[in-house]
């Protein structure tokens, strides 16, 4: 802190931190999702302690025929004094030894994992910090001394902690579900899935329902992982908040978590209401096999400023935002409108620009509050008076090696990902508001004639209500 700087609020320093503790009911919930073999010795670890809310909740569970050891690692000084109170009394309480490693958690299991020494723990209880780590930082490097590539510290909290256990020994954490999809997260799902299987996993509506007090706002999973364990089925549950007073639960066969063949090793979630005609072979088809890709939009508008102009210009050339799309579909130019409408064509501007055409385009960015998370329209070259357009950051395009596609099938591609079911689909892998290109290369798709003959029916009609596009779709 700078001299004479006001000290952190109690909220501030949880986001420096990434530090969020853990209701009680969330706490006692994750405990209950353990099994405790009778008179078996048991080493708990907590790696990200905290106050000690996830250790207390785990020993009150357990009975006096098991001998139990909690390690607990924390690093927060602001939090220790209250830690030590709360480890002694579960000690004066329960007999359980506990024992507080005061510390960096990263570092300590990186040097136990390459020396090889210490024992191995039996269960892993963990809410851990949730923050970025640098491509250049410390931390980075050592994980990526024990083969761990990851890109925030939540995952690479567990990471280390499945290192740490013995085998058949169990893990349950609560962690943003962003680890589920993109390819930033990758080498994670692969280091987790070559050393475990799911066998639970918890869903909260949404991650400012499980932390309101925190205002956090990404949705959050509670995951059990049992080290070198078989995968079989998973348990899959949900509940609207940490009370769990609508808790439901359902099985799935792990192919529904992980498809086979999948080279991303995408995590969905299907949930007990899910639509799952998007598992039809009918829907098996990808991006390439209809001989398209998507991207995002080359345009990214603060790094090309001196070029944007605010209206159509002499020696410019349309610029969309996902302003100009709406219900009516395209509307350019937009009077009154916060962006520019126009880029100027330059030689050097002409590498971010595309042939103007027919085009599918889905918003990158919904909030959360929103109905939908993919939300598509098509690019009317009627509508575009020039040779080229501009396709700004915050949309998605689907084209043919940056060429357009054909009018039929840009309808087809928008109406099929505007149906309920896909949307809803797409929410089994994705937790948060953003919509990456990469995610929808992973998506399933109709064939290329299917499509077609869908954007056939779609351009026939100039509005089309929600059932009607969701029948269609089921139709195919």
């Amino acid at each position: 802190m700078s001299p004479g700087a006001a000290p952190a609020t109690p909220r501030q320093r949880k986001s420096q931190l990434g530090q969020f503790m853990t209701p009680p009911s969330v706490a006692e919930f994750m405990a209950s999702l353990f099994s405790l073999p009778d008179g078996a010795a048991i080493r708990i670890l907590d790696a990200g302690a905290g106050q000690g809310a996830l250790t207390a909740s785990f020993i009150e569970r357990t009975n006096s025929r098991h001998r139990m050891r909690a390690t607990a690692f924390e690093f927060d000084e602001q939090i220790l004094a209250e830690l030590r109170t709360n480890l002694a009394d579960i000690r004066t309480r329960t007999c359980a030894e506990c024992e507080l490693v005061e510390g960096d958690f990263i570092e300590h299991a990186v040097n136990r994992i390459c020396l090889g020494k210490g024992e191995r723990y039996t269960h892993a209880i963990l809410n851990p910090p949730y923050k970025k780590i640098g491509s250049d930082s410390r931390h980075r490097g050592l994980l990526r001394a024990v083969g761990l590539e990851t890109v925030n510290l939540y995952t690479g909290f567990v990471g280390l902690a499945l290192e740490l256990l013995e085998r058949g020994g169990e893990l349950v954490a609560i962690i943003p579900r962003s680890f589920c999809n993109g390819p930033y997260y990758q080498p994670f799902r692969r280091f987790v899935l070559r050393r475990a299987a799911i066998r639970h996993i918890h869903l909260f509506d949404a991650r400012n329902k499980a932390f309101k007090e925190d205002g956090v706002l990404q949705e959050n999973i509670i995951i059990k992982m049992v080290r070198g364990g078989e995968q079989g089925a998973v348990t899959v549950s949900t509940s609207t908040d940490g009370r769990f007073a609508d808790y439901e639960a359902i099985q799935r066969d792990f192919a529904r978590i992980v498809f086979p063949g999948d080279p991303d090793q995408f995590i969905h979630i299907p949930t007990g209401d899910d639509d799952q005609i998007l598992e039809r072979a009918s829907f098996g088809h990808s991006l390439a096999d209809l001989g398209l890709t998507v991207s995002t939009g080359p345009v990214v508008d603060f790094r090309l400023r001196d070029d944007l102009r605010a209206d159509p210009e002499r020696g410019t050339v349309p610029l969309l935002y996902p302003g100009h799309f709406s219900t009516g579909g395209l509307q350019w130019p937009k009077q009154g409108f916060k962006k520019p409408n126009a880029i100027r064509e330059t030689p050097a501007t002409r590498t971010w620009l595309y042939p103007n055409g027919f085009y599918a385009v889905v918003r990158r960015f919904s909030s959360k509050e929103e109905r939908r998370r993919i939300v598509a329209n098509v690019i009317d070259p009627a509508r575009l008076p020039s040779g080229m357009i501009g396709i700004e950051n915050h949309l998605n395009v689907f084209h043919a090696k940056r060429q357009p596609i054909p009018e039929v099938l840009a309808h087809g591609l928008a109406c099929y990902l505007n149906a309920t079911a896909v949307d809803t689909y797409f929410r089994r892998f994705n937790g948060h508001t953003q919509v990456n290109a990469t995610d929808l290369r992973a998506m399933r798709y109709p064939s290329r004639e299917a499509l077609i003959a869908l954007g056939q029916w779609a351009k026939d009609h100039a509005v089309i209500a929600q059932d009607e596009i969701d029948a269609r779709v089921h139709s195919l």
